[in-house]
């Protein structure tokens, strides 16, 4: 059996908070032949957003909902839904929110997900919602804070929503 860990977020006003499973310390991690993942890649995580998902919109940008219309990167397989994790970017158009946001179609990028995903030290973890932030293609917030807390593998792919973040787990 695998102890459960609860870390709640520190911020006013806000509830969710991420479930850790600990399975197994790996003292060593298992590395590329060639030294090891380079800045800017992402390690392999469960996909828990299919195109078609609508996921809380964690800025301050006056959006609510976020519906996934594509992922970035993906090329895919015929019949299988394109799906994206924490730190991914999608395209997405506002479902609920200002008049002004909503249908259109513009870049966002995904900081939290209920599926739990394996991280590479053995732990697995998840959030209580799905969420994300609306961005420019640069990778820009357009909002100026984040709600809640943010996945470690989003904050180290993109530093600009790292800096809004209160907490990255």
């Amino acid at each position: 059996m695998h102890p459960r860990l609860t870390i709640p977020h520190q911020r006013a006003g806000s509830n969710i908070s991420a479930g850790l499973f600990v399975t197994q310390k790996i003292d060593n991690f298992q590395r590329h032949p060639c030294g090891g993942a380079a800045s800017g890649n992402k390690f392999r995580m469960t996909l828990g957003l299919p195109v078609g998902a609508v996921m809380n919109c964690a800025d301050n940008s006056g959006a609510k909902n976020l519906y996934v219309i594509s992922v970035k990167g993906i090329h895919g397989r015929l019949n299988k839904l394109p799906a994206g994790g924490v730190g991914d970017m999608v395209m997405a158009t506002v479902k609920k929110g200002k008049p002004e946001l909503r249908k259109k179609v513009m870049p966002a990028v995904i900081i939290r997900q209920r599926k739990a995903w394996r991280r590479r030290d053995g732990v697995f973890i998840y959030f209580e919602d799905n969420a994300g932030v609306i961005v420019n293609p640069k990778g820009e917030m357009k909002g100026s804070a984040i709600t809640g807390p943010v996945g470690k593998e989003c904050a180290d792919l993109w530093p600009r929503i790292a800096s809004c973040a209160g907490t990255v787990v």
